[in-house]
């Protein structure tokens, strides 16, 4: 009886077969960084992200540590969501150009789209974390500001009544909001300006542009007195 030849045993990994195990396969080549504790991989250039992150600064202007730290959310959320779109054409580059036989069985096509499919849940995820954030610091910092506005209009008010009173004001140069807002003379005599001005202004269009002249005012009285039923 003749010995059946045994099959020739691979040398290496022919890769995984199964479903599961081509799942593995694919998670395992999306190394994507966008859940890492920090936000800049070892491939990307601290230097870009810095610059970054400063133009997010320079637009919201925080003025808090909880702006700054909304800020620094927005731009880290930023940041791993501009990285998607190069990880999903390396992943699309990766199944249409396998280095090898044995890198196309480990990784093809379908897996890819699998990739994509996680990369597009992680998109939406940060997504949704980055409008959430700038709701949020867009909210406080209009909160802010009106009630900065509020205060430094009631310090010009006051520094007005003492001015007609004649009696010095705030010999600290500085006011101090019961928001902890802090005012400087000139900041409150500028702002007193502006509003005045402003007053002015308004007066000015309304005379100009809403008050009917005096002749229109008694052309219309005699058009309504004449459009009136007689008995």
């Amino acid at each position: 009886m003749t010995n059946p030849i045994p099959k020739p045993i691979p040398n290496r990994s022919t890769g995984p077969r199964t479903a599961a195990g081509k799942q593995r396969s694919s998670q395992n080549a999306l190394t994507h960084g966008l859940t890492a504790r920090s936000s800049v991989l070892a491939t990307e250039d601290p230097a870009v992200y810095q610059l970054h992150c400063r133009s997010f600064f320079d637009e919201y202007q925080p003025a808090t540590p909880t702006e700054t730290q909304l800020t620094q959310e927005l731009a880290d959320t930023a940041w791993r969501i501009n990285r998607i779109p190069s990880l999903e054409a390396a992943l699309l580059d990766r199944a249409a150009n396998p280095p090898s036989d044995q890198a196309a069985i480990e990784f093809d096509i379908v897996d890819a789209h699998r990739a994509l499919a996680t990369l597009g849940i992680h998109y939406q995820r940060l997504s949704r974390q980055f409008q959430k954030a700038v709701d949020h610091l867009r909210q406080i910092q209009s909160e802010r500001r009106l009630e900065q506005q509020r205060d430094l209009k009631r310090a010009a008010a006051l520094l007005e009544l003492h001015k007609r009173k004649g009696i010095p004001f705030d010999p600290t140069e500085a006011f101090y909001s019961d928001a902890g807002f802090v005012f400087s003379k000139d900041q409150i005599e500028a702002h007193s300006h502006r509003l005045m001005l402003l007053n002015e202004s308004r007066h000015i269009e309304h005379v100009l542009f809403h008050m009917q002249p005096p002749i229109q005012r008694e052309d219309a009285r005699a058009a309504f007195a004449s459009s009136e039923p007689r008995p």
